[in-house]
């Protein structure tokens, strides 16, 4: 009797998760893959560091990659229905890459004393000759001018005897860093925890300018000066967003209102020339205002000396130069509005006007009791959205006065027209901030939790809630 072998029972597809619950499961998993391979890519190049000094900064991203190459066949063995769900692992990696680690850092960075002078790097700028024992473990500063700066002090150390603490070493080119641990100090001397690589023949030494957790203190200083920046910098921030928008938006109207007459000849030329400063880039037309508003050469102030008016200080004085950037934008902004308010009422039933016509009604009782009220569903998003960029809107700013000008009484990072977003910048990036990413860091901190608490009230003034309930 022959008997045969029935085939193994074939293994059933794992059923994926369902509606909103598969999404965040399949996000989840993908987001948790990309975590465990930069982590895996984290300390591979750590471990190739250790072994190769030169190793260049990348090698972090190639591990990476490897690792993800590696550990995603594994994740579908262990969950075979994400196979459809894969199509959205580039994008969560550029969206983690570019959007979720720059923001973590971000709040990380608000509650530390990072910046120009502790940013975690050698101190180049103190930089002294450094001999190195024969067993490798001492190392000697004899330029060190310990009677102005004691040795704990030079090198930033937080317990008195420095154990703990980093001393950074260099070769005869001093291209590559050598940090080492350290046991003690006496007087100009510094004794490692472990010895010196052979390979590395110590001719100079610093210190390592550390970064620290320093809680709120960033805050405290932001709101402890808050009446010479955050405030007089956060009222013109609303001004100067709710006067473009509002001037902006009424010469859009005017204007899209006038050239979408249909009697108006040549309506297509106008609109062609007044959307010309929409088409030149902003940073072209700003750069030729500067030069139009100058005090002493610029055409306006010409002109208006031929008229008999006195010069005009447009970016020399904190009114005039508020002045001056709320029609650069008016400029710059009333084209858009002009070819959504064409765009919109292209949307309108002409009969409806052809009715209110029979029925008597005038040009002007047309335009408030049809044109307006229809246009404000097309509108609202509109002044909204455009109410939120004006109010980080960073360019204008920057290359029109870079902020200033200088106002007495006032923090040299946040003059007279600088916005919530160039302080940041100024605090940041610019000398007279110290290059304080710290308190930068905080300060976009605070600006987020401005705009979402503005953001939420325009809504609401707005009626999106009750129009998403509905």
């Amino acid at each position: 009797m022959t008997h045969t072998m029935s085939p193994p029972p074939r293994r059933r597809p794992t059923i994926p998760p369902q509606g909103t619950r598969g999404v965040f499961t399949a996000l989840l998993i993908l987001a948790s893959l990309i975590a465990v391979s930069f982590l895996t890519g984290w300390l591979l190049s750590g471990l190739a560091a250790q072994v190769l000094p030169g190793a260049p900064a990348y090698t972090i991203l190639i591990f990476t990659l490897l690792a993800l190459l590696l550990l995603t066949p594994l994740t579908y063995r262990l969950f075979p229905w994400i196979t459809n769900w894969f199509y959205l692992l580039p994008a969560l990696v550029f969206i983690l890459a570019f959007t979720v680690l720059p923001v973590i850092l971000t709040v990380n960075y608000a509650f530390t004393n990072y910046s120009g002078e502790n940013s975690g790097n050698p101190d180049s700028a103190s930089r002294t000759a450094a001999t190195l024992s024969a067993d490798r473990l001492t190392v000697t500063l004899p330029e060190l001018d310990l009677s102005t700066q004691p040795l704990p002090e030079y090198l930033k150390c937080a317990a008195p005897t420095c154990a703990g603490g980093t001393v950074v070493l260099f070769d005869e080119e001093a291209s590559v860093p050598y940090r080492q641990k350290i046991a003690s100090v006496s007087a100009n001397t510094v004794t490692l925890a472990a010895p010196v690589p052979e390979t590395v023949a110590v001719a100079q030494g610093t210190r390592l300018n550390r970064y620290e957790y320093v809680g709120l203190a960033n805050f405290r200083e932001i709101f402890g000066k808050a009446s010479r920046a955050l405030w007089p910098v956060f009222l013109w921030t609303v001004v100067f967003a709710f006067s473009t928008i509002v001037i902006n938006s009424l010469a859009g109207l005017i204007l899209g209102i006038l050239l979408y007459n249909k009697r108006l000849k040549g309506r297509n030329v106008y609109r062609t020339l007044l959307f010309l400063p929409w088409a030149v880039p902003a940073v072209i037309s700003v750069q030729m205002w500067v030069a139009l508003f100058n005090q002493q050469f610029g055409i306006v102030n010409k002109t208006l000396g031929l008229l008999g008016i006195a010069a005009v200080p447009w970016l020399g004085d904190p009114l005039w130069a508020k002045v001056s950037i709320l029609l650069v934008n008016l400029w710059l902004g009333f084209p858009y509005m002009m070819t959504a308010t064409i765009s919109a009422l292209s949307t309108i039933n002409e009969d409806l006007y052809e009715a209110a016509e029979i029925d008597g009604a005038s040009r002007w009782q047309q335009i408030t009791n049809i044109t307006l009220p229809l246009l404000r569903t097309s509108f609202t998003p509109i002044l909204l959205s455009g109410f939120a960029f004006n109010f980080n809107n960073f360019g204008i700013i920057y290359l029109l006065t870079a902020g200033g000008p200088a106002q007495e009484g006032r923090e040299s990072t946040a003059q007279s027209t600088d916005i919530l977003l160039s302080w940041g910048y100024n605090t940041a990036f610019v000398s007279s901030g110290g290059q304080n990413f710290a308190l930068a860091s905080a300060i976009a901190l605070i600006i987020f939790f401005l705009t979402l608490a503005i953001s939420l009230v325009n809504f609401r003034a707005a009626g999106v809630f009750e129009e998403a309930r509905k």
